[in-house]
């Protein structure tokens, strides 16, 4: 969990349900408030110019939902959509401010986080440069990976479908399938019940 649920219950967050597709905010809005997930799974994306769906993250319990905005004056430049049920902590961004200025720990917790997620992104994007499919397929799955360090081998579950694996390396479905299997004989992961494990 970045900030506890009772610390933000402290300074006003509210707890929100919303149910599988709910489009917490939209391209092109003005960021108001902090998110926080304490169920369920939330994908951040939009849609190219062919109307492809390009998927930048897909952000589980514990994490925030582009908190980084919350600093700049930009409007967000993704979708936040949700895919299934989640429950989500929400506090407007001048409580949030607040919080952070009432505690310099936890603001420096903020910064460390996100720049470990800045460098994890500036790997994908590096490995999405590249021209063969296995080199972008293990760059996303280590930066999923990324998120729980302390899981040994084979032991973390990708939160990813196939086709969503598509979507971040922007890679064909059937490519992904292949590629996959590939690196599973490579003993990079492994396949148990359809689910990869890294």
């Amino acid at each position: 969990m970045l900030i506890s649920e009772e610390l933000l219950k402290e300074y006003g967050a509210e707890t929100e349900v919303f149910d599988s597709s709910y489009v917490i905010f939209s391209e092109g809005d003005k960021p108001k408030n902090y998110y926080q997930i304490v169920e369920g799974r939330i994908k951040l994306n939009n849609y190219n110019e062919e109307g492809k769906e390009l998927i930048f993250a897909i952000l589980e319990k514990g994490l925030s939902v582009c908190e980084l905005l919350l600093f700049i004056d930009k409007t967000y430049p993704v979708n936040a959509i949700t895919f299934e049920k989640c429950t989500v902590l929400k506090l407007p961004k001048a409580q949030f401010e607040k919080l952070l200025d009432d505690h310099p720990k936890i603001s420096r917790d903020m910064n460390k986080f996100l720049s470990e997620r800045l460098y994890y992104k500036y790997i994908m994007l590096d490995n999405n440069s590249s021209l063969r499919p296995s080199v972008r397929i293990k760059g996303a799955l280590d930066y999923y990976k990324s998120y729980n360090e302390n899981a040994k081998k084979f032991e973390y579950e990708i939160p990813l479908t196939r086709q969503q694996l598509a979507s971040l390396t922007a890679l064909r479905v059937e490519t992904v399938i292949r590629t996959v299997k590939e690196l599973e004989k490579e003993n990079f992961l492994k396949i148990i019940n359809r689910k990869i494990f890294v």
